[in-house]
């Protein structure tokens, strides 16, 4: 089996940093890109891409945190973080991660962690 735990989480106050990360384990072969969502509560608020990173190292961001969050990871120790700077009120949600792995002797699939929840107030 292949888990995925989220770390790092909390209250913090607007303009604050947070570092969030994402630890997978397991029977993992491979892993390919890992993935930050997030998902504010309340009715009609949906999940959103908020960082992704491939293996390789490339990424992407959602508009609303480009400038602001910076996505990283560690091949060797199958771990990937998310550095939060200048955090608002509005950033406050569960933040989940995903990372594509194959499992030894499986194939490929999308495993999520369980998220943390990160709350910005003064």
């Amino acid at each position: 089996q292949v888990h995925v735990v989220e770390s790092g989480g909390g209250l913090v106050q607007p303009g604050k940093s947070l570092r969030l990360s994402c630890a997978a384990s397991g029977s993992i072969e491979a892993m390919s890109a890992m993935e930050w969502y997030r998902q504010a509560p309340g009715p009609g608020n949906l999940r959103e891409l908020v960082a992704g990173i491939t293996r390789g190292g490339s990424t992407n961001y959602g508009a609303s945190v480009k400038g602001r969050f910076t996505i990283s990871r560690d091949n060797a120790k199958n771990t990937m973080m998310l550095q939060m700077n200048s955090l608002q009120p509005e950033d406050a949600a569960v933040y989940c991660c995903r990372a594509e792995a194959k499992e030894v002797r499986k194939t490929w699939g999308d495993y999520w962690g369980q998220g943390a929840q990160v709350t910005v107030s003064s």
